[in-house]
């Protein structure tokens, strides 16, 4: 059977990747087909206390238990992904958003989609919110449409064909999850898995749904007329990540 790499980058999230590895390993089906990697970029609020206090084996409600590897890597979510894909022993890679918790037996749709030869793919998406805007965001998150992606949805991908890619783009801060799966829809491989994935809205909750979805669309628009890496980081930092 082939074995799933869990990839999570994280900076800064002790309120959540705690949590998060233990639903991880109380989610899957193939225990003995899993292992997850946290990949730290820096963080300066406890989180890597959290996982050295944490036990190197998490344990399942079973007698099974799942590894899970820490790394320290430069900031930055694509260098951060790309540190776990390489030291990743699985042939699938998951990435996974630390405040992003997959459905009951994540792992086992996800082999049988890469079993299908699909190659790629993610999961529809429910944000933790009853706003009914994030509502339709959600909803429409079900359907195979380039515009209703994104990394909050986590993302599953071969091996083989991410380096084929050539990983995540490093010279991207943010948009490079946007970048990676222009190029899987590019080669017609993504798949939308009908099983729903939780998100936090704690972005929207903090900067307001309305002013933090113009922002985005913003971002959207400046890269669609040829925005640099740069520019469109200089944008997120001043109306963003403040």
């Amino acid at each position: 059977m082939n074995k799933i790499a869990v990839i999570i980058p994280v900076l800064n999230e002790v309120q959540y990747i705690g949590t998060l590895l233990q639903h991880l390993c109380n989610s899957t089906k193939h225990p003995e087909s899993l292992e997850i990697i946290v990949v730290d970029g820096g963080s300066t609020d406890g989180t890597i206390a959290l996982l050295n206090k944490m036990s190197s084996k998490v344990n399942l409600n079973s007698s099974e238990s799942i590894n899970i590897k820490v790394l320290n890597s430069k900031k930055g979510r694509a260098k951060q992904m790309n540190l776990g894909a390489q030291k990743a022993e699985g042939d699938i890679l998951y990435f996974l958003h630390a405040d992003s918790f997959p459905p009951l037996y994540f792992d086992d749709y996800i082999l049988s989609e890469v079993k299908k030869e699909h190659l790629a793919g993610c999961f529809r998406m429910q944000f933790d919110s009853k706003h009914w805007w994030l509502r339709l965001a959600s909803w429409f998150t079900q359907f195979s449409w380039r515009a209703c992606r994104g990394g909050d949805q986590s993302q599953f991908i071969t091996r083989p064909l991410f380096n084929e890619i050539g990983g995540y783009d490093e010279d991207y801060t943010i948009y490079e999850d946007n970048i990676l799966i222009n190029a899987l829809y590019a080669r017609k491989q993504f798949v939308v898995i009908n099983k729903t994935i939780r998100t936090s809205a704690r972005l929207y909750k903090k900067h307001g749904i309305w002013k933090l979805q113009y922002h985005f669309w913003t971002i959207y628009v400046k890269k669609w007329f040829g925005a640099s890496a740069d520019e469109l980081y200089s944008y997120y930092k001043k109306h963003i990540s403040k």
